[in-house]
């Protein structure tokens, strides 16, 4: 055969079967480029999107309503407007200090790390690889075992630290149902709860948090409290990705929602009060 797809076969293991010498660095006919690049789009959108509104240092917090965007939860610069600092101020309000410092890199850390996002940037900013059956985007191979990537093992100690994180944003959405005449509730509060409710799912599908709450049982039956959370911790695995890409969206819709209001943009939607 003479054709540029199949030529000599190549040598073999004894034993093995000779391979046709294929030209072509894949035989894909698919779209297989598509999915690697919705993801730079995406990850990159928000990226650049958090970014600004994390050193914009405005437009984060209502305080006739209570409303505080998760960027800039717990405000703990002196640059913090009255109201917004829950914690304290501690920090320095030079304009490279989040105005969240106390939470952001653990948050970024958490989320860098997590087994979905490692696959995610792998095969999308890496190309390593970008598809089955298609060649990686590097010479060489050495997993998680070399620095930077080692300290990928210490996702599962960002889990502790996103949980306390979590809990933060549930404070500061409890603390949102106030209004000039003391009780009140509106669309605000009602995308907040929602962040909440999926910050708290993605967290908790988080592979470390399964390990740890089933990881090391030997025998299930012994545990019956620990093997149902172990079951509903693995149903929401499952759905990891999924869970990953809602929250990057109700994090940019909370935080954009909040800046609006904040900025005399819109009017917040109140039900009562």
């Amino acid at each position: 055969m003479t054709t540029t797809s199949a030529r000599t076969p190549r040598p073999q293991p004894r034993g093995g079967r000779a391979r046709a010498a294929i030209a072509a660095k894949t035989l894909r006919t698919d779209r297989w480029w598509f999915a690697p690049l919705i993801t730079v789009v995406g990850l990159s959108a928000w990226v650049i999107y958090a970014t600004v509104r994390v050193f914009m240092h405005k437009w984060y917090w209502v305080e006739q309503y209570h409303y505080l965007t998760p960027f800039y939860s717990p405000c703990v610069t002196d640059r913090c407007v009255e109201g917004s600092s829950h914690f304290g101020q501690f920090l320095p309000g030079w304009w490279i200090i989040p105005d969240a410092a106390l939470t952001l890199p653990f948050l970024l850390l958490f989320r860098l790390t997590c087994y979905y996002y490692r696959k995610a940037y792998y095969r999308s900013f890496w190309l390593s690889p970008p598809a089955c059956a298609v060649p990686d985007g590097h010479q060489s191979y050495s997993g998680e075992t070399r620095f930077p990537l080692l300290s990928q093992n210490l996702h599962r100690y960002f889990f502790y630290a996103a949980a306390i994180i979590s809990l933060i944003n549930t404070w500061d959405a409890i603390l949102a149902f106030h209004s000039p005449e003391g009780f009140g509730f509106g669309l605000g509060n009602i995308i907040l709860l929602v962040n909440v409710v999926m910050l708290w799912a993605y967290t908790i599908s988080c592979h470390s948090c399964r390990h740890i709450i089933g990881g090391r049982l030997k025998h299930f039956s012994k545990h019956p409290m620990r093997y149902k959370a172990w079951t509903g911790v693995s149903w929401l695995n499952v759905r990891h990705m999924q869970l990953a890409w809602i929250t990057l969206g109700t994090l940019a819709l909370t935080d954009f929602y909040v800046m609006a209001v904040a900025a005399g943009w819109i009017n917040d939607l109140r039900f009562i009060n």
